[in-house]
């Protein structure tokens, strides 16, 4: 492998099916922590309902498309249930509830009590027959030179991009109608908003749930590509991985989620591929590939901290106002 073929495999990172999961659920998680100031870290529990809704329902008999739409409403089940009390609480405490919220869920999901219902730490596998079936793309390899994809995945890329965009413009429109603008007021200084005489803890709970709905449907993406569901797949660094794909690409920006997602993955392949060569070649003696996982993730953390430093506003904010430049 040569600096070329790394260079492709980043590229080819950046815009797959991995980058577009965690775009979707940053552009939910943007809603309810870039422009409404939640500290929700317990955005992977969403993606845990939709990814469960989907392969359970196809367990059970069911059509896909209405196990997309029961991981959706169980992700809005979960935003009432934690949300309700949770979020008359403030900054830390709410990040502390949320934290221990995915954790709960993600546990009570492998747990033997309800194995007969999870399938317990084995989850599902092979039930995204239907999603591929209506694959209109012929079968072969698409793109050019060593960016190339097949048409499953090419499949995966089209449907995952489009549901961005529909996110994307959803927040677009909700951010520049009344609600949006109340919204962040809620962010900037909540009590000020509610001496307007404007219900806060209603906003805050409208903005979980969208956001989470949006997790929800990331999550069921993830399955489809995967075919594969187990409950080890949704620890809670997957919420901090959104995160810094959020804060990467700009906080309370509408593009910020989705560049963010694309820059965090093209980092980490292209690192990984870099350090891989450098150690195949021997350049690099006093690393082996098994460090390779961790390595890569503190290069990562180097350039969040750089941005920090240097941008903190992310890569599309502005620093005076946090929104894109239109």
């Amino acid at each position: 492998m040569d600096a070329v073929n790394v260079l492709l495999d980043a590229l080819r990172t950046s815009v797959g099916p991995q980058a577009i999961v965690f775009a979707l659920a940053g552009v939910g998680l943007n809603l309810q922590f870039g422009y409404a100031g939640l500290l929700n870290f317990g955005q992977v529990a969403f993606m845990l309902a939709g990814a469960y809704g989907a392969s359970m329902t196809v367990d059970a008999g069911g059509p896909l498309w209405l196990g997309i739409v029961l991981g959706m409403l169980a992700a809005l089940v979960i935003a009432m249930l934690f949300g309700l009390p949770a979020l008359r609480l403030r900054a830390d405490y709410l990040a502390i509830v949320t934290i221990s919220v995915g954790e709960i869920i993600r546990l009570v999901v492998r747990s033997s009590t309800f194995e007969p219902i999870t399938n317990g730490v084995f989850g599902y596998r092979d039930f995204a027959g239907w999603f591929y079936d209506i694959n209109p793309i012929p079968g072969g390899r698409y793109g050019f030179g060593g960016f190339t994809f097949s048409e499953r995945r090419l499949w995966v890329i089209v449907v995952g991009w489009g549901l961005v965009a529909v996110a994307s413009l959803l927040v677009f429109w909700l951010m520049r109608s009344p609600w949006g603008r109340v919204l962040e007021g809620v962010r900037e200084d909540e009590d000020a908003v509610r001496s307007m005489g404007k219900n806060v803890f209603m906003y805050k709970l409208q903005a979980l749930a969208i956001g989470g709905v949006m997790a929800a449907v990331a999550g069921s993406l993830r399955a489809m590509d995967t075919e594969a569901v187990r409950p080890d797949f949704f620890f809670t660094i997957i919420t901090f991985t959104i995160y810094a794909a959020v804060i990467l690409g700009g906080a309370g920006t509408i593009l910020g989620p989705a560049l963010g997602a694309m820059a965090l993955w093209f980092v980490v392949s292209f690192s990984e591929g870099i350090l891989r060569l450098g150690i195949d070649s021997g350049v690099v003696e006093f690393l082996s590939l098994e460090d390779l996982a961790a390595i890569r993730f503190m290069i990562v953390g180097l350039v969040l901290i750089l941005l920090v430093v240097f941008r903190p506003q992310g890569l599309l904010g502005r620093r005076e106002a946090g929104l894109i430049d239109d």
